[in-house]
């Protein structure tokens, strides 16, 4: 199913900046620092919402590593009989780095998601009928 999501709106739980955890990757709390004050900024982030970021910055930490991997091994591996094949980091990347363009939209953090009109009209003049569209 289609459609435009909302725009995030300010809550009043929105928690403040907080420390990365401790137990990410040097890569996955590098990518935490970097984000956890625009979401703070925003106020839209709350305790249902970290396991979403954690997972975020874990996917952001797997490309990076995976790259690295990539630099230094090289895109194909060469097995016993001489054979070539793909290296399997090249997936673990891929893999990584749409799970991290999903959460990323839905924290808000691409462009394209930051840009969607909003869905949720909260003004009360409108009333409370979601089928008037007089």
């Amino acid at each position: 199913m289609r459609g435009t999501k909302p725009q995030m709106q300010a809550d009043p739980d929105a928690l403040s900046d907080l420390a990365a955890p401790v137990w990410l990757s040097g890569h996955a709390r590098a990518e935490w620092e970097r984000v956890m004050p625009i979401l703070t900024e925003r106020r839209i982030l709350t305790d249902a919402d970290l396991g979403q970021l954690e997972n975020y910055c874990i996917a952001i930490g797997t490309v990076r590593d995976m790259e690295a991997h990539l630099q230094e091994h090289g895109h194909i591996l060469t097995d016993l009989e001489g054979g070539m094949k793909r290296n399997p980091a090249v997936g673990i990347q891929s893999d990584a780095m749409t799970r991290a363009r999903l959460l990323a939209a839905e924290l808000g953090l691409t462009p394209v998601s930051r840009s969607r009109p909003a869905i949720r009209n909260d003004d009360p003049e409108d009333g409370d009928d979601p089928l008037n569209l007089s």
